[in-house]
């Protein structure tokens, strides 16, 4: 990442400082899927009732990348922790979790136009910049290469801060491509476990597609 955060100290945050989601933000740009849910379920758990939306929210996006059919039930749990609550960011995180887990299907495509309208007018950089690895997702289980190319030129665009500059590694991770040079991005366990892990999740969709998913 641009600036390496440790879950060490994450860990150190205690309840307050809303630990757990600080762990899962750190672990799923690493496609530590898995791991990232159990800490946003953690968070779920002891959070009041927004910390509770936007932990659940969250649950269902990093799962809906490994396994579309739980993450429908981790959707359904978010819209109803969502409801009387006005959170725009967790609400479309809620919308881009159901793009993910539809990622490869023509319902996916479908609904990404208006969420990029949406995201678009609310002015939130972190929503942008999610909605387009979920379109690079979604164009690499297709492997449509130069879609994915023009997501990762949407993503140096919304990069331009300096925040989110390894989601464009990500999508090039996700796709097999190499990086156009040297990237300042600091992963934690290496760039190469990294990109093995986004790439698997490429190919898993695929498989769970062809069988019929």
């Amino acid at each position: 990442m641009a600036r390496r955060r440790c879950p060490a100290s994450a860990r150190t945050l205690g309840w307050a400082g809303r630990q757990h989601r600080v762990e899962g933000d750190i672990l799923w740009p690493h496609a530590e899927m898995d791991r990232a849910a159990a800490a946003r379920d953690q968070a779920e758990q002891h959070g009041i009732a927004g910390e509770r939306a936007t932990s659940q929210a969250q649950r269902a996006l990093v799962l809906a990348f490994t396994d579309p059919d739980t993450a429908d039930d981790e959707l359904h749990l978010a819209e109803q922790l969502l409801t009387g609550l006005d959170l725009r960011a967790t609400s479309l995180t809620a919308r881009i979790a159901a793009l993910v887990r539809d990622a490869g299907t023509l319902r996916g495509l479908e609904a990404a136009r208006d969420l990029r309208a949406d995201t678009r007018d609310a002015g939130i950089t972190a929503a942008e910049a999610v909605l387009e690895l979920a379109l690079a997702f979604h164009h690499c289980v297709h492997g449509e290469r130069d879609k994915v190319r023009a997501v990762i030129d949407r993503l140096h665009e919304l990069a331009g801060t300096g925040d989110y500059a390894y989601y464009a590694d990500i999508a090039h991770y996700m796709g097999g491509l190499p990086l156009p040079g040297p990237s300042t991005a600091q992963w934690l366990d290496g760039a190469d476990a990294v990109r093995a892990r986004w790439h698997r999740l490429v190919q898993t969709r695929r498989a769970h597609l062809g069988a019929g998913g």
